[in-house]
């Protein structure tokens, strides 16, 4: 099982969250890991609200089908 909180730890040359994503999935290519535990939120400026939905995805290979640049929330308004 690999943690966040772990990555993030091993991780402090790290300045954003897609370079977060990207640590994410070359760990995973590493490790072959099964699990991922989100034990603490990312505290970059540009974690979107989806942060956890995003990190399971970089983490399965799994992708959104939906454009989040075309998806409206209340913070549009």
């Amino acid at each position: 099982m690999i943690y966040l909180s772990e990555v993030l730890i091993q991780n402090p040359q790290l300045d954003s969250f897609e370079d977060l994503m990207d640590v994410i999935r070359e760990v995973v290519k590493q490790t072959n890991a099964a699990h991922l535990k989100i034990d603490i939120k990312p505290n970059y400026l540009d974690t979107p609200a989806n942060w956890e939905d995003r990190i399971e995805g970089a983490f399965s290979g799994i992708h959104s089908v939906f454009d989040p640049k075309k998806i409206i929330t209340e913070d549009d308004f």
